[in-house]
């Protein structure tokens, strides 16, 4: 059972705190510290409380022994030591007698990060399992556990799941922030309520849809979502991006026409004749080719949506406009985020395209709040709770 931090006697405790540290690294180079930086909260009131600190995270995914060179924390754990007014440790061991040793020398207002919690994946994935012996190891390092990883939050691991099962548990600042955020402008929103919704594959995400619909005004729909959307209303998508399936087009089908009076699909979109070509053009929906590519949103789609951000009151994106990676489709995307910056209402980013796209048209600090959770954050929404609750 998780309670708030702040119901905790934290004073002079030992404490193990899950984090998500799994950031982005190339040529031994962290590129976005966003997620160490979001830690800092809960770090700095258990340093105010004397506490000693055991840091656990997982980074990539360890699937063999190459995999636990290229993922270790050890990098992390320096950037954390100069974000932090005090001292960070290092083990290079998830369990082991020198780890032992290094946790009773711990000294107060220390840090110990411990090596990739997913190093325990490989051979036998005992962390993803959540084998219970390695969750009673780590639970037996502290006195109390402190959850503030909300982007694996929708994972029973042994690291976010099952130490809470041995010592007393609590939900850090940044996990109770999200939840408070998520609840208030997106499963409980006042006003008129706009979706945003992209992604490449509507297997992922309808059942996000389903369950918003009834709760939103308007939702927009773009990307290979719209794509699958149109063909199943039996519209040419050429070679596009969309799904085969039947029973999910039938699905879809049903969808559109229960929310027809709410659901807003592409007039017009750019396409090229393949994924590779150069050149483009703007065409209505109901004038592709065969050979079509859709890649982006049209000029008069753009219109469309822009006029119903300006007359909503809360809006959530979770998705792109297209392909916002290439140059050829990446002015629907720029120019969404940019309505949306314009319209000064408030805007709630959640799931990884929408997070990548904001932080790559530099849009961090245009918006009301941004999701650190991707998966986490749409399963929270899905089941207006997180798996690690009971």
């Amino acid at each position: 059972m998780f309670k708030d931090i702040k119901e905790a006697n934290l004073q002079d405790k030992t404490v193990l705190l899950r984090v998500d540290y799994n950031v982005p690294i190339q040529d031994n180079k962290i590129l976005d510290d966003t997620k160490i930086k979001a830690s800092l909260k809960t770090i700095n009131y258990l340093l105010e409380n004397n506490c000693r600190i055991i840091v656990l995270s997982h980074l990539g995914k360890i699937k063999s022994t190459k995999d636990k060179e290229k993922y270790s924390l050890e990098i992390v754990a320096k950037r954390l030591n100069e974000l932090v007014n005090t001292q960070v440790i290092f083990s290079r061991y998830t369990r082991s007698p020198e780890l032992d040793l290094k946790v009773k020398t711990l000294n107060p207002k220390e840090i110990l990060v411990l090596e990739n919690t997913r190093f325990e994946d490989y051979p036998n994935k005992l962390e993803s399992n959540c084998d219970l012996e390695l969750a009673e190891y780590w639970a037996s390092l502290g006195d109390l556990f402190v959850m503030d990883a909300f982007a694996t939050s929708h994972r029973r691991h042994a690291s976010t799941y099952g130490i809470a099962k041995f010592i007393p548990s609590y939900l850090g600042f940044l996990v109770l922030e999200e939840e408070a955020m998520l609840n208030k402008y997106v499963l409980h929103p006042e006003g008129i309520f706009t979706i945003i919704v992209g992604g490449s594959k509507i297997d992922d995400k309808l059942e996000l849809m389903q369950k918003l619909l009834p709760k939103c005004n308007y939702m927009l729909v773009t990307g290979g979502l719209a794509n699958s959307c149109l063909k199943a209303l039996g519209l040419n998508v050429g070679t596009s991006l969309a799904t085969d399936d039947e029973e999910i087009l039938q699905s879809i089908k049903e969808m559109l026409i229960t929310y027809k009076n709410k659901i807003s699909l592409p007039l017009d979109v750019i396409i090229s004749k393949s994924y590779a070509e150069e050149n483009v053009e703007v065409k209505n929906v109901n004038e592709l080719d065969y050979e079509d590519y859709i890649g982006d949103i049209g000029p008069k789609t753009m219109r469309k949506y822009k006029g119903i951000i300006y007359g909503s009151d809360v809006i959530f994106l979770n998705g792109t406009c297209g392909i916002y990676e290439d140059k050829r489709f990446s002015n629907g995307t720029l120019e969404l985020l940019e309505v949306l910056k314009e319209s000064n209402k408030k805007v709630i980013c959640g799931g990884g395209d929408a997070l990548s796209a904001v932080k790559k048209f530099n849009h961090e600090n245009d918006y009301t709040y941004l999701s650190t959770g991707g998966g986490a954050t749409l399963d929270y929404i899905i089941n207006e709770k997180m798996a690690i609750i009971d």
